[in-house]
């Protein structure tokens, strides 16, 4: 097929007949704008986006996800892939054009002799924990069971696990993947290898990934996680214990500190805790945690892993406004907790708050350029969330979250996340993938030579 490259944003001059055809050739639905169901596939978890695509082809398999693709591409129509729609930028939905959403492409099959899973690109985290712990199995998903696996994976996935196993990038096995000219792929170590290191934190530049097979471990049913809280007022001195804390932990400890607040409750500290090793072993290790402060209120002990990965749910509905800046930290200094501390008692939403991920143990024992996921030396992961409930607050809160940003940016090092990118970070797209960027322009080069799969961290191909 030809590929001419995507130059327009709508569908309005698209021939009804040929926009029929596409509709004849799905299994799955094709939804327009006054068709039911079409609102509903159009939202995204953030609220800030109320985007109305002229086209929703709600694939109902691989054989759909080339049709939508070709079909994007031979009309020069621009594309958003959506897998679980949690994304802060909002990029899996567009004004005017296509969107291939995978959502309803859940398959899920669990091969406990193997300790491997198969998953398709439109599963959730609550949805692979359900299936994967049934064996008492899991890997590294995320810390937010809405989340879709997909985009989590290919921007690199931190978890709960990480510290043990790793990201979920460096426990994916192969990715079946429909690339710009429609072909399909699969993409592993042996197979297309190239292609293989690029979506293994490249985001989605590289093509529609339609499932993806990961390496399993034993995980639970039981695990001990929860937290406990600590006054504001002692945020200071509960950030520094954090910071002491980690590096001596063992890997199957995975901490995250947390400036947030309880339901009708003042701003509070949290450490956030999930201990994936022998319980009795566990109880061990915590006991500093239980320990310091004392805290105010002790939520560690043993737990559902399927509980643990769903700590954060309530605190980030589907439907609020969220904006994030974000980075990674080699240390965290005494003036960069002082910063944490000071914005963390100003913010202007009570729904607002940080999360200080980690990146140690076994992610960083993995060398930075095996993977597209290049930041592995920087053992924090601070992301900022400012989250608010209607448009009126979108100034002030969005002002805050980069108030914030810009006061700790002396104590940052290179590079960001780049699953918590927002929409006005395309400067910094480049950190995100830091000295890994040049192979990866080269591979988009290949792989999408028109930057058809441009609405994500786009990676533009090399000249």
């Amino acid at each position: 097929m030809t590929n001419r490259g995507v130059v327009t944003d709508t569908a309005a001059s698209i021939n009804k007949a040929i926009i029929e055809e596409l509709r004849a050739g799905l299994r799955g639905q094709l939804l327009r704008p006054g068709d039911e169901g079409y609102d509903q596939a159009r939202k995204v978890w953030n609220g800030m986006f109320d985007r109305r695509p002229a086209l929703i082809a709600r694939c109902a398999g691989t054989a759909d996800v080339i049709r939508a693709v070709n079909f994007a591409r031979d009309n020069r129509l621009q594309a958003a892939v959506r897998g679980g729609g949690h994304n802060y930028a909002g990029k899996s939905v567009c004004d005017g054009g296509l969107v291939i959403d995978l959502s309803p492409m859940k398959g899920i099959r669990v091969d406990p002799a193997a300790r491997t899973v198969r998953a398709q690109a439109g599963v959730k985290g609550i949805e692979f924990d359900h299936e994967t712990q049934a064996f008492g199995l899991a890997t590294t998903i995320g810390t937010a069971s809405d989340t879709g696996i997909a985009g989590l994976t290919l921007g690199g996935g931190l978890g709960w696990l990480s510290s043990k196993y790793g990201l979920a990038v460096d426990n994916l096995i192969s990715a079946d993947v429909v690339i710009a000219d429609g072909s399909f792929l699969t993409a592993s170590s042996t197979e297309n290898p190239d292609l293989f290191w690029a979506l293994r934190g490249g985001s989605g530049n590289f093509g529609v990934v339609t499932s993806f097979e990961y390496r399993l471990h034993r995980v639970g049913p039981t695990i001990l996680g929860g937290m406990v809280v600590h006054p504001l007022s002692k945020a200071k001195e509960v950030f520094r214990f954090y910071r002491d804390f980690i590096k001596v932990a063992p890997d199957e400890l995975t901490t995250y500190a947390a400036l947030l607040n309880p339901p009708d409750g003042d701003t509070v500290v949290a450490l956030i805790c999930c201990y994936c090793g022998p319980v009795d072993k566990g109880e061990e290790v915590m006991r500093p945690l239980k320990a310091f402060g004392p805290p105010v209120l002790d939520m560690l002990g043993p737990t559902p892993y399927v509980t643990h990965q769903r700590i954060f749910d309530a605190g980030f509905p589907t439907g609020s406004y969220y904006y994030s800046k974000a980075g990674f930290f080699a240390d965290l200094t005494d003036e960069a907790i002082e910063v944490f501390a000071e914005y963390a008692a100003i913010k202007p939403s009570p729904l607002s708050g940080v999360l200080v991920q980690t990146a140690c143990g076994a992610v960083s024992r993995v060398a930075s350029d095996a993977t597209a996921f290049r930041h592995r030396t920087f053992p924090y992961a601070p992301l900022i969330v400012s989250q608010w409930l209607d448009a009126a607050g979108s100034e002030r809160n969005i002002a805050w979250a980069r108030d914030f940003w810009r006061a700790l940016q002396p104590f940052a090092g290179d590079g960001v996340y780049v699953n918590d990118l927002d929409q006005d970070d395309e400067d910094r797209v480049r950190a995100a993938y830091g000295a890994n960027y040049d192979r990866l322009a080269a591979l988009k080069k290949k792989y999408d030579p028109n930057n058809i799969f441009r609405l994500n961290p786009n990676i533009r191909p090399a000249p």
